[in-house]
């Protein structure tokens, strides 16, 4: 009970972390991105490649970081050409390509069988101590990230994403670069995620192209949609009722006594249940943004 606990709350900071880095672009800028988990995926086989090479896992991270911000640099420079929905299901084909090189580049990241014997961190501390210290680690990352990220929101830099967002040709007439708020604000989202990526790598001891999944990205969107799209505090939210979702059904499915395949079904339709109830009820969400009045 006490390890499942454990697991949990660390996933569900995990998690927090990419629905952060996600909230910035989507919230915030109004970016459609369907590919944000592609960011994620970077962080983790960095981290990967750098120990299946002999580095040191912090190197990894650290490129990571950087070939995920410049990814996201790159997408970010689609938006000039796309409109914002086509500049979606944009940032969807490249995560799948993403995913694709992964799984068939053998040499680089193991294929399909992905790179296993990440070591995990704090993994030389005795008992329950190491858990106890990476959910710390974990928990301080995300608690940082979103006073962070909710400082620059209400920032001048937050301030000029959401003119752009609202009215776009009043924020180029305000003297704003779009392409260059965009491009920041993307890549700041990726470089959040990214880090999540690489403590999941270190978590699981494992990375493989199941972590590219569109399914991750559009659970992400799901958190941000339920807790509040644009609120930080909302997306904490949403990540919590989620996670709560998730760590319920084990205990419902023992106390039932149905099968694995009913739990998963179960889990699902509970989510897409909070979800609905949420669009229709709450459609901005459970705590959505505030928008500063004029006197």
């Amino acid at each position: 009970m006490f390890d499942f606990l454990i697991s949990s709350l660390t996933f569900g900071a995990i998690f927090a972390l990419m629905a952060l880095g996600l909230n910035l672009q989507a919230g915030l800028a109004g970016l459609l991105n369907f590919g944000h988990i592609a960011f994620a995926g970077i962080g983790a086989y960095g981290t990967g490649i750098a120990v299946h090479a002999g580095w040191h896992p912090a190197l990894g991270a650290a490129a990571g970081v950087a070939v995920a911000m410049a990814l996201g640099w790159g997408i970010a420079r689609l938006g000039r050409q796309l409109a914002a929905d086509y500049w979606g299901i944009a940032t969807l084909a490249i995560a799948e390509i993403i995913r694709t090189i992964a799984t068939n580049e053998l040499w680089l990241t193991n294929g399909a069988q992905g790179i296993s014997g990440i070591p995990a961190l704090f993994d030389g501390m005795p008992g329950k101590s190491g858990a106890l210290a990476f959910l710390a680690l974990v928990l301080a990352l995300a608690a940082a990230a979103a006073v962070l990220l909710r400082r620059l929101a209400y920032g001048r830099f937050g301030r000029a994403l959401r003119v752009m967002r609202e009215e776009p040709k009043l924020a180029a007439c305000m003297g704003y670069d779009l392409m260059s708020l965009k491009s920041r604000a993307v890549m700041a989202g990726a470089a959040v995620t990214a880090v999540a990526g690489s403590l999941y790598a270190h978590y699981m001891s494992f990375v493989g192209p199941d972590y590219l999944l569109a399914s991750e990205t559009f659970l992400l969107w799901t958190m941000l949609m339920i807790g509040g799209i644009g609120n930080f505090s909302g997306v904490v939210l949403g990540v919590v009722l989620v996670q709560t979702a998730y760590t319920l059904v084990p205990f419902a499915k023992d106390a039932f006594g149905f099968g694995s395949d009913i739990a998963g079904a179960l889990r699902l339709g509970l989510i897409g249940f909070i979800l609905l109830g949420c669009l229709l009820w709450r459609s901005e969400g459970l705590l959505p943004e505030k928008m500063r009045k004029m006197p």
